[in-house]
């Protein structure tokens, strides 16, 4: 079975993958956007990396951000390192999911996880279901 976080892949191959010069990788290495493995002094890129990358790339080129906006963006992505992310769930999941927030792992699908207390609210059983009959208290 492949370990999607193992570093298979060269900065040249990941450049050329995602259409990005390889100096751009590494600026974008060097402002904490990415962490790729190293094996020596060789960069190696693993198949999550691609993904994030990827994701950087989307939102920068159709979103307009800098990187001061995507650093900020992906610090509200708890799973952005985790090894073990799943991740996201499509629009017309049975499970709930955050529409305001892409999954940087599966293309077009939606974050599952709540990562700040106001996501959290809303997606509390507890409150939607006190909104419900509006006499709820603090």
């Amino acid at each position: 079975m492949l370990d999607e976080d193992q570093g298979l892949y060269t900065i040249g191959t990941v450049a050329e993958l995602i259409e990005e010069h390889p100096e751009t990788l590494r600026v974008w290495e060097r402002n904490d956007l990415i962490h790729p493995d190293r094996k020596g002094h060789q960069r190696r890129y693993s198949n999550n990396d691609v993904k994030r990358l990827q994701f950087i790339k989307y939102l920068i080129d159709k979103k307009g951000l800098n990187i001061a906006g995507v650093k900020h963006l992906i610090s509200i992505y708890s799973c952005w390192y985790n090894r073990n992310c799943k991740g996201g769930a499509y629009q017309n999941s049975p499970v709930s999911i955050n529409e305001a927030k892409a999954c940087w792992k599966t293309k077009d699908t939606y974050c599952l996880v709540a990562s700040d207390k106001a996501e959290m609210c809303n997606s509390c059983a507890l409150l939607r279901s006190c909104k419900k009959q509006q006499d709820c208290s603090d």
